[in-house]
């Protein structure tokens, strides 16, 4: 039976681009080295924060090449396939060459909002294809549908290679109805930064962070702290990062990740349209709270 190895501090890798717009792999390559320094325990990669859907697909094959080679199997990688064309990811999954990942995460279906029975026919028919463990997705905010606490459970309990879920309803009655009632391989991870210390302290396994991007070091100090039920100084770093979690996404994300590791001297703060970056006035107030932190 499959297991989940996705636990602690996940990273949702950004792509950095220079100012011309192309990948930027001088950066990538010592954003890689300081995550891994400094407490990343897996990467999940091109998904949402790496802005997959604007990267072409000749791109994607050579980031993920990139990355592996620099990971070089110390910790786990995760990567995204998914969509709402259940055909097509099932072709994708069999036809992709998966050495060096790790595992899969797959979206709820976007845009044409199927029943929990289609949410649950969908991801059946990945699972029975997947050649590796599954993490589900779900994200209401960005998919327009909510995949309900027993739908995720029955597909745990019908599926042993579907491992985890990446949960971001924003919901904690949800995600306690998941813990409550999964079956014992199966992890539920924080989608949500701001609700990660709650998550945990209710049973979560970890996140899949975006501000684990520029801030590994304390975001994965305060996960090892509740796993080994230090609540207090665990609580203080969750509220060291209460008014940046809000402001790293006032302008979509990752626009605001990405001005964060501009004024940390990481990358150029470009990204691709439709995403353009965060405003002045968000980037300052993350510069000012970036020196209170001293980071």
């Amino acid at each position: 039976m499959a297991h989940n190895i996705f636990k602690g501090l996940g990273i949702a890798l950004i792509t950095p681009f220079t100012l011309e717009g192309k990948v930027d792999y001088k950066s990538l390559r010592r954003l890689l080295d300081y995550q891994l320094a400094n407490g990343a325990d897996f990467l999940c990669i091109l998904a949402t924060t790496g802005e997959a859907p604007c990267l072409t697909k000749e791109e994607k094959e050579e980031l993920t090449s990139f990355i592996k080679g620099v990971v070089g199997g110390r910790i786990p990688i995760l990567k995204y396939c998914g969509g709402n064309n259940t055909a097509a990811v099932v072709d994708e999954i069999k036809t992709t060459d998966w050495t060096g990942i790790d595992g899969i995460l797959s979206i709820c279906p976007y845009y044409n909002k199927p029943s929990q029975d289609g949410l649950y026919q969908h991801f059946k028919a990945i699972a029975e294809v997947s050649p590796l463990p599954i993490v589900l997705y779900n994200v209401p905010g960005r998919t327009g549908i909510n995949m309900k606490a027993e739908t995720t459970v029955k597909l745990a309990k019908d599926f042993s290679n579907i491992v985890a879920i990446k949960e971001a309803s924003g919901s904690l009655e949800q995600v306690d109805e998941i813990i409550k009632n999964k079956p014992d391989n199966f992890d539920v991870i924080s989608g949500d930064d701001a609700l990660t210390f709650s998550m945990i302290a209710s049973g979560a396994a970890g996140v899949i962070s975006v501000i684990g991007n520029a801030l590994p070091k304390e975001f994965s100090r305060m996960i090892r702290l509740e796993f080994n039920g230090e609540y207090e100084p665990a609580r203080k770093i969750h509220h060291m990062f209460t008014e940046l979690y809000s402001l790293l996404f006032v302008d979509g994300n990752p626009a605001g990740c990405k001005a964060l590791l501009n004024d940390m001297g990481m990358i150029e703060n470009v990204l691709r349209l439709p995403l353009v970056p965060t405003t002045i006035t968000t980037k300052q107030k993350m510069a000012d709270i970036l020196k209170e932190l001293r980071i």
